[in-house]
């Protein structure tokens, strides 16, 4: 039986910005039940929740410090109950966050930890001596900017911190951490959830002996100090392997569950740590990293991402997207130096599409939602504040989705909303979008519906056609047939000739084996598996 995983379309949904039930601003887990039936019809087959845990939210509750409850502000155990029925009903599956590299500072295990260095939790956390002359254990920097180690007078020792100074990192190398979190994910499988969504999941493990990272090749000194150094100690050590490994054989007592994970890696190392912790049968169903999250808008790098996991991974599993709540809009990030927003919305589902493995999809993206521009004093994520303005950290992708463009907040709250929804967004509308046939959200549902009618797209077997800089073109294979895909990845006219017949959605003139590919143009053709295609 194949795993219902491997050929479905994950939707994610920011609880404290999909829709607020109670007038407060943020959205809550009853306003996401609400609206579950927009994510089935859109033809997703499973949603993925960011955390609704327990936090004082100091980075937007990516800091737990109860994994296995319910922040009021999303409301209620019996809550997050009806959204699994509900869901359920709609035959979506559901998938949430696992926050476990680090919890927050308020977190009872830290709270312990941190009191003495006798204590039964002493050893939960990542605690070191300073150098004799006072300084951190190592040169480890934080992501978020400055050292990756805070001293704590009480212990007069240093704790580790790949993030805030609130959000320490937790000891993988002790068995009773690995015990515990796993106790938080038993939890959770047996209220019905169909997976996990595994946050920095090669952060979990440090390098025992504390060895300073290397500097990395960088040519111009990066904005960010942290892309200074190759994290060789820091992170994605051989004993992750083992975490992971115990984290499947949990999952694994359950009938059809999956465990993906977020690879947070540079360049092409992450792709290739998306293969190491899929490939077997024993450690992670599918893996994601920010390779597509990337300004990057070319098709050597579509290429090269999804060539490189069929080399390094044949018999891993692999989760494309190319937006989430970290990262600017891909519709924004691709349109900077010029280019249509919509046609680009439109290209970018329909090349989603033709890739093989598992598809994620960012809320909002379907209505074509660009990045909103967030003023100083509208911040909300201070996490990133130290690198404003060269970089205005992530708000711009988290403000609220937008359901009616003229009803106050574009129908997200009746209250204040924690980010506010501006007119370029609320623009978007769904309601605007709804029974257009031109619109955004009418492609992604045409792109999903063709998708899950074709085998190809589904299951079967990846190449790609020799074409010139800057067509992609990506070839699907069955025993049974053949699709051929062409992207035009620019702002000009392009032809292709190639003998096929258009099927699906498309934006190209094709006649006589040539295919006329406008700006940011793409088609889909019904082709013998080995036909040959060429640019002019």
């Amino acid at each position: 039986m194949r795993e219902w995983w491997r050929d479905a379309v994950v939707y994610q949904i920011y609880p404290r910005s999909f829709q607020d039930s109670t007038g407060d601003g943020i959205g809550d887990l009853p306003g996401i039940t609400s609206r579950l039936e927009h994510v089935a019809d859109l033809g997703a087959d499973a949603i993925w929740l960011s955390p609704f845990f327990t936090s004082p939210d100091k980075d937007m509750g990516y800091d737990v410090s109860d994994y296995t409850g319910v922040s009021e502000l999303y409301g209620t155990i019996a809550d997050f109950d009806a959204l699994v029925a509900r869901a359920h009903e709609l035959g979506l599956k559901v998938i949430i966050d696992q926050v476990f590299s680090h919890s927050s500072d308020q977190h009872p295990w830290f709270v312990e930890s941190r009191s003495s260095r006798h204590n039964d939790k002493a050893d939960w956390y990542i605690w070191a001596d300073p150098k004799r002359d006072g300084t951190p254990p190592n040169n480890w920097i934080s992501i978020f900017g400055g050292s990756a180690w805070q001293f704590d007078p009480n212990r007069r020792q240093y704790y580790m911190h790949n993030f805030l100074t609130s959000q320490p990192d937790l000891n993988f190398h002790n068995p009773r951490v690995v015990d515990a979190l796993l106790d938080a994910m038993r939890f959770w499988l047996d209220r019905g959830v169909d997976g996990f969504r595994l946050d920095t999941v090669n952060f979990y493990v440090h390098d025992a002996r504390l060895r300073s990272n290397p500097p990395s090749d960088w040519g111009d000194f990066p904005g960010n100090p942290y892309e200074a150094q190759n994290q060789i100690y820091s992170k994605t050590q051989p004993e992750n392997l083992d975490v992971l490994r115990r984290m499947r054989a949990l999952t694994d007592e359950y009938e059809d569950r999956m465990l993906i994970g977020e690879v947070g890696e540079m360049g092409d190392r992450q792709v290739e740590i998306m293969g190491e912790y899929t490939s077997g049968k024993d450690k992670l169903h599918l893996a994601y990293s920010f390779a597509m999250l990337s300004h990057d808008y070319s098709p050597g790098h579509f290429r090269r991402c999804i060539q490189t996991f069929m080399d390094k991974a044949p018999d891993g599993w692999p989760s494309w997207s190319f937006s989430n709540h970290d990262v600017d809009r891909h519709v924004s990030r691709w349109t900077q130096h010029g280019g249509d927003p919509v046609a680009t919305a439109k290209q970018s589902i329909a090349l989603l599409t033709s890739f093989p493995g598992t598809l994620g999809i960012y809320q909002g993206e379907e209505l074509g939602q660009t990045q909103t521009d967030i003023l100083f004093e509208e911040l909300q994520d201070t996490a990133n504040i130290a690198f404003w303005p060269d970089y205005k950290g992530r708000d711009g992708c988290r403000t609220p989705m937008v359901w009616e463009a003229n009803a106050d907040n574009a129908g997200f709250s009746t209250g204040t909303p924690w980010l506010p929804v501006k007119a370029p967004q609320a623009a978007n509308a769904v309601d605007q979008q709804q029974g257009r046939n031109d619109s955004v959200l009418a492609h992604y549902r045409s792109a999903l519906a063709f998708r899950k009618q074709r085998e190809e797209l589904r299951f079967g077997e990846t190449s790609f056609l020799d074409l010139p800089h800057p067509i992609l073109g990506i070839r699907r294979s069955t025993d049974t047939g053949s699709l051929t895909a062409l992207f035009n990845l620019s702002d000009d006219i392009k032809q292709v000739d190639i003998d096929g017949t258009p099927t699906g959605p498309q934006n190209a003139d094709v006649e006589n084996g040539k295919v006329i590919l406008p700006a940011r143009g793409y088609v889909f053709l019904e082709t013998p598996p080995a036909s040959s295609a060429k640019a002019d």
